[in-house]
C-alpha cells in the first residue's frame, strides 16, 4: 500500500482492521467545524414576537388592559365565542427581520400611575423578554397610551384585559 508522499505501509494481518482507508493528507487533519447552533437558519414568526411582548407588558404593575377601545371590543367578543380564545398578542404589532425587531404596544393604564415612569418600566421588561427569549435585537419600543382606566368604571372586559 502507497501513501500519497510515496512511502508504504505494511499490510493489516488477518482479522486487523485497515486504518488506511480514505487517508489522504488532506482528511488526516482535523477538520474545522462550526458549531451545531449555527447551521441552518432560525426564523420567528411575527405573532411569536407578539405575544411575547404582549405578556410581558402586561406582567408590569399599572397596565391594565393592552389595545385600543375598537381592538379590545372585537377582542372580548371573539373571546365569548365557543372555542375561541384570548389573544395574548392583542395591542401588539411588531416587525421582525432577521436580527432585529420593533413593537408598537397600545396600552390602557389604571388612574394614579405615573405614565413616563411605567412607559419606561414597560420597554424595559419588553426589551428583556423579547431578546432573552428570541435572541432579536429590540430596536424600538413604542407605547401608546389610548385610555386611563377609573377604579370606578364598570366595563365589560374579559378577565384576561384586567391585570393589575
Amino acid at each position: 500500500m502507497t501513501e500519497p508522499n510515496g512511502s508504504t505501509l505494511p499490510e493489516p494481518g488477518p482479522g486487523e482492521p485497515r486504518t488506511d482507508l480514505g487517508t489522504t493528507l488532506q482528511s488526516a487533519r482535523p477538520r474545522l467545524r462550526e458549531q451545531p447552533g449555527t447551521r441552518g437558519r432560525t426564523t420567528i414568526a411575527d405573532g411569536v414576537v407578539e405575544k411575547i411582548a404582549g405578556i410581558a407588558a402586561r406582567e408590569v404593575p399599572g397596565i391594565h388592559a393592552l389595545g385600543g377601545g375598537f381592538t379590545r371590543t372585537m377582542g372580548a367578543m371573539r373571546d365569548r365565542v365557543p372555542g375561541g380564545h384570548p389573544s395574548a398578542g392583542r395591542g401588539v404589532k411588531v416587525e421582525v427581520g432577521e436580527k432585529q425587531t420593533a413593537i408598537d404596544l397600545q396600552v390602557v393604564v389604571a388612574y394614579g400611575v405615573s405614565i413616563t415612569d411605567l412607559a419606561a418600566e414597560v420597554r424595559e421588561n419588553v426589551i428583556a423578554a423579547v431578546e432573552r427569549m428570541t435572541g432579536l435585537e429590540v430596536v424600538e419600543v413604542n407605547i401608546a397610551v389610548n385610555d386611563v382606566h377609573l377604579p370606578d368604571e364598570d366595563t365589560q372586559e374579559t378577565p384576561e384585559d384586567r391585570v393589575h
